[in-house]
């Protein structure tokens, strides 16, 4: 890429993780995120990482460790490297937003449960009967929503 491209892309990068950063992700990691998704680079080593964000290596290896075991990041071998290198998986979110559905499963058990002990005609019964209602739809309606976002970006459909 040429160096206006990789400048405008840095800085979206930037501008990226600290939306994420904003929604509540360490900063650090955001950072990593957006450094691998923005980069012209397939992979990335952590140094690489480090030196082009400017942060130290326990930064940027506690970003890996959290982005690593909920499918956005993955490790992959490098001919001839004896560094890990590290790219944005592919599917990641679609595995990002379909790892949702367990904790749609404990949102619902819980006001199922504060209901159970409080009462459906309570305030806060009635508080949690929102709850559970909209869990209850989204653990319904997301897997299906993911499956069709996969038929059409697999499949070719528009």
């Amino acid at each position: 890429m040429t160096e206006p491209t990789d400048r405008r892309l840095a800085e979206l990068a930037e501008s990226f993780a600290l939306t994420m950063a904003q929604s509540g992700m360490q900063k650090a990691t955001a950072r990593v995120l957006a450094a691998l998704l923005f980069s012209s680079d397939e992979t990335m080593t952590a140094g690489e990482l480090g030196e082009q964000l400017q942060l130290s290596s326990g930064s940027v290896s506690g970003a890996i460790k959290q982005l690593t075991p909920i499918g956005l990041i993955e490790r992959v071998p490098a001919p001839g490297s004896r560094r890990d290198h590290f790219r944005v998986r592919s599917g990641a979110w679609a595995t990002l937003m379909g790892g949702q559905n367990a904790m749609f499963h404990v949102m619902q058990h819980a006001a199922r449960d504060g209901i159970d002990i409080a009462g459906a005609d309570s305030v806060t019964g009635r508080r949690l009967d929102e709850m559970h209602d909209f869990y209850r739809y989204m653990a319904t309606e997301l897997p299906a929503l993911i499956d069709r976002w996969h038929r059409q970006y697999h499949g070719g459909a528009s």
